[in-house]
């Protein structure tokens, strides 16, 4: 089970996430390899990097491919392939993803799970911790993440009040050189033909790159002195939250990952939750987001809209038959069709999703047409004086024909979407071969079982027919010459 099939859409993002506070300089290095790792697949005539976005450690690399007509491989197949590649890179996290196919953001990938507490941050982060040793034992969950990082590298600077009141420089000064100096301000603007251009106070690279190089910041004092900061404050190196997340309007880390191709989201879902079972403790809970959301909501959705379509096809059937065992007889045709679209989905390599649930409850509508073709007609004959088995018959072989006619159309109009190729084919193929799963398979049991189930259940007498009783002629003389 899945939200949907991955479509080619002949675009491949790799996401690449450096240690949290490495430079544009180590990000992009990185990036550089990506892009040597593209250039030698010859599906790809488009690279473009993108650094530093949304963080200064993080970054992306996209991958255009040629036309469909002009290569032999589709996208996932090539992501596949890349992905041993670019997940071996030492020193960053990186991992090759394809855009989703129902409009998702460009960045979402399959698995998409959120663990809720009240507890600590630290406690949580020790849980996630667990619940990753965990995923990483089962090889159908690719490049595990999680957006809950409590290592960010950060310099805390303490700034000696005394001190600075004695020398006449306040605390804001203090705040406002380090912002200056070392992350930039722009301080006005000037023109030059027509363009206009910031004015940025910032130190040179080479001047902010360690943690000493703050003490090599002046400010003015009273009397306008200089004064080095290396007098006033204190710095100490620690590490912080990236950022901490809430879901629900609770603590909460989220797990993404990638799926192995022969892993459905079904799977890893419930694998999630069974070893969050065994893992969580009290006060923890779990909950879905992003595409695994949206895979839960609409199995939930499609499944209500099933029974409903089987419930008012059966009431419909039911008052144009005036009874409730003929259009019993008729539904018993639906789980057979069944059977035949599961059986095309699992050997054509399909999944259950949103495209094959909607040519499954087609299929309700499609395959009842032939249980009312037996039915209607044999009721027909036994109105007109047949009995029950000789109206089953003949009611059976003469509309042998046109069922079989009926189902080849339909089979054949499907084969086109079985084995469609090009853009949204992986689509498209899922409805077909619920169609012809279902049709061929399911017309072949149909004029077999719903005969024998009207024999069964029917009742012994239909209303309106017509019984004619043979009359004897009267006793009299016999005429002359007999």
């Amino acid at each position: 089970q899945e939200l949907s099939p991955l479509e080619d859409r002949g675009t491949i993002l790799a996401s690449v996430t450096a240690p949290d506070g490495a430079t544009l300089e180590y990000t992009n290095r990185y990036a550089l390899e990506l892009e040597k790792i593209g250039r030698d697949y010859p599906e790809f005539d488009r690279i473009f990097a993108n650094i530093g976005n949304p963080m200064v450690s993080q970054g992306s690399v996209v991958y255009r491919t040629v036309d469909w007509e002009d290569r032999n491989r589709s996208t996932l197949q090539l992501a596949r392939e890349m992905q041993s590649r670019i997940s071996s890179l030492p020193g960053v996290n990186a991992f090759p993803i394809t855009p989703p196919s129902l409009g998702q953001g460009f960045r979402s990938r399959p698995l998409n799970y959120v663990i809720q507490t009240s507890d600590s941050y630290e406690n949580l982060s020790a849980t996630v911790t667990q619940m990753l040793d965990e995923m990483a034992k089962n090889p159908g969950i690719l490049s595990p993440d999680v957006d809950l990082r409590l290592n960010k590298p950060e310099l805390r600077i303490t700034v000696n009040r005394e001190r600075a009141a004695d020398l006449g420089v306040g605390v804001d000064v203090v705040a406002r050189a380090i912002e200056t100096m070392l992350g930039g301000r722009a301080v006005t603007r000037y023109k030059r033909d027509a363009e206009q251009f910031d004015v940025i106070v910032q130190t040179a690279g080479e001047g902010r790159t360690t943690p000493q190089d703050i003490d090599a910041i002046y400010v003015r004092g009273r009397a306008d002195a200089l004064i080095p900061l290396s007098s006033l404050v204190s710095v100490r190196e620690s590490v912080s939250p990236r950022e901490l997340n809430h879901f629900g309007q609770r603590r909460s880390a989220t797990i993404t990952a990638n799926l192995a191709p022969e892993y459905s989201l079904g799977e890893a879902l419930t694998f999630m939750d069974r070893t969050a079972a065994q893992v969580l403790k009290p006060g923890y809970t779990t909950e879905l987001n992003g595409i695994s959301r949206e895979f839960k909501s609409s199995q939930g959705a499609l499944g209500i809209v099933f029974v409903l379509a089987l419930v008012f096809i059966f009431l419909v059937l039911a008052a144009q038959f005036e009874s409730f065992i003929d259009p019993l007889v008729i539904m018993l045709s639906v789980p057979l069709s069944m059977i035949g679209a599961l059986l095309a989905l699992k050997w054509s390599g399909g999944s259950i999703n949103v495209y094959s649930q909607i040519g499954l409850i087609t299929l309700v509508g499609l395959i009842t047409k032939h249980g009312i073709l037996i039915v209607e007609f044999t009721n027909q004959l036994r109105e007109q004086g047949l009995e029950m088995v000789d109206a089953l018959v003949k009611a059976s072989a003469q509309r042998l024909r046109p069922i079989l006619m009926t189902t080849g159309a339909m089979v054949l109009g499907a084969i086109p979407l079985a084995l469609a190729s090009g853009a949204g084919a992986e689509s498209r193929m899922q409805i077909g071969w619920v169609i012809v799963g279902g049709m061929s398979l399911g017309t072949l049991l149909t004029v077999f079982v719903v005969p024998t189930m009207y024999s069964l259940l029917a009742r012994t007498t239909v209303p309106g027919a017509r019984i004619t009783v043979a009359q004897e002629q009267p006793a009299g003389p016999a005429p002359e010459g007999h």
